[in-house]
């Protein structure tokens, strides 16, 4: 795997998972609750927000046709022009939210859907760019986005392997500082079974970059399981209360489930440490505990091991269970004591 960092921040294995707060179109037309959402943000732990920069007539155009009009789902009759010029994130108020964000101590960067936006937010020194699903088959833009020297980070959605390829390729011939990918099931919410979360280790051996989730899926139980399988981006959006509505709420988590979030899945990596087989380290000294071979009852000199005055026992001084067939039958070569631990000392020839 190939680490990069994003404003000093080093993103991949062995590494905290990088939890991002996506606000799309949770600010519901208002910047005070745009702000209100970065500070929420801030408060849950989260080490970045996200926006997503575009128009409507930047990302579609206004016609009447069937295939610009979305059928079933979250959004069933909706045309994309009317649903994105709700949801979309006002690009006046960008300046005022990375503010926001830098006083919080946040990162703050976002989704470009055109060279217009990539533009932009060069104006406002974005610490990285991320690519949206359904933009990885845009090859053009990524190569611009990589251009400008930021890492990138790129949702996989419905995308073949050969299209992941193609967009990393993009990436890294633009002039990324370091790419990511995030496997994502593009459904919106998306259901917990068909999350296919054994997608992140195949990404990560596939393509040898940091893997990550970009999760819709109902609460915070498959983040922390992602992580747990080796992501280390996670990204979820974020609104201030579900009832409140929006484009985004149904599938975003409100400000306590989010700090939920953010705790829980740096604990899942907290527990992952590193592959041991051994006894060294933290719990070794508890092996004092383990069964061994112990005198039980008073032996005489002489007098023959039997299952009456030997077993195994806890604590673990002694001779392995593993030789007591060995011992049964052979005669003690001293006095033995109830309770002392056995060794080859006092072991005589057999009976």
């Amino acid at each position: 795997m190939t680490p990069f960092q994003i404003a000093g921040r080093p993103i991949g294995d062995g590494h905290p998972p990088y939890i991002i707060a996506e606000l799309s179109g949770n600010h519901n037309g208002k910047l005070e609750r745009a702000l209100a959402l970065v500070d929420a943000a801030a408060e849950a732990g989260a080490d970045a927000v996200k926006l997503q920069t575009y128009t409507a007539d930047t990302i579609t155009i206004d016609v009447d046709r069937p295939e610009f009009r979305i059928q079933g789902g979250l959004w069933d009759g909706r045309s994309l022009h009317e649903l994105y010029r709700e949801a979309s994130t006002p690009w006046e108020w960008h300046a005022a939210l990375f503010a926001r964000a830098r006083e919080q101590g946040l990162q703050c960067f976002s989704s470009p859907f055109d060279p217009t936006a990539v533009a932009f937010l060069e104006t406002l020194d974005a610490p990285a760019y991320k690519i949206a699903s359904f933009e990885i088959v845009d090859t053009p833009l990524i190569r611009l986005v990589g251009a400008q020297g930021k890492p990138v980070i790129i949702s996989t959605g419905v995308a073949s392997l050969g299209e992941i390829e193609e967009g990393l390729r993009a990436a890294r011939e633009g002039g990324a500082a370091g790419v990511a990918l995030l496997h994502c099931i593009s459904a919106y919410p998306a259901a917990v079974e068909d999350m296919r979360l054994r997608t992140i280790a195949s990404l990560a051996a596939a393509f040898g970059v940091p893997v990550g989730l970009s999760d819709h899926s109902p609460g915070s139980v498959v983040a922390v399981a992602a992580v747990a399988l080796g992501a280390c981006i996670i990204e979820k959006h974020l609104t201030l209360a579900r009832a409140d509505g929006g484009p985004d709420a149904a599938f975003s988590l409100e400000p306590a489930e989010f700090a939920a979030l953010v705790r829980d899945c740096r604990t899942a990596h907290l527990a992952l440490g590193q592959a041991r087989h051994d006894r060294a380290g933290i719990g070794g000294g508890n092996a004092l505990f383990r069964r061994s071979l112990y005198v039980v009852a008073d032996v005489a000199a002489g007098d023959v091991l039997t299952q009456d005055n030997i077993r195994s026992i806890r604590p673990g001084l002694g001779l392995a269970p593993r030789y007591l067939p060995q011992v049964l039958g052979c005669r003690a070569t001293r006095p033995l004591q109830r309770g002392e631990p056995l060794d080859w000392t006092m072991l005589g020839p057999a009976a």
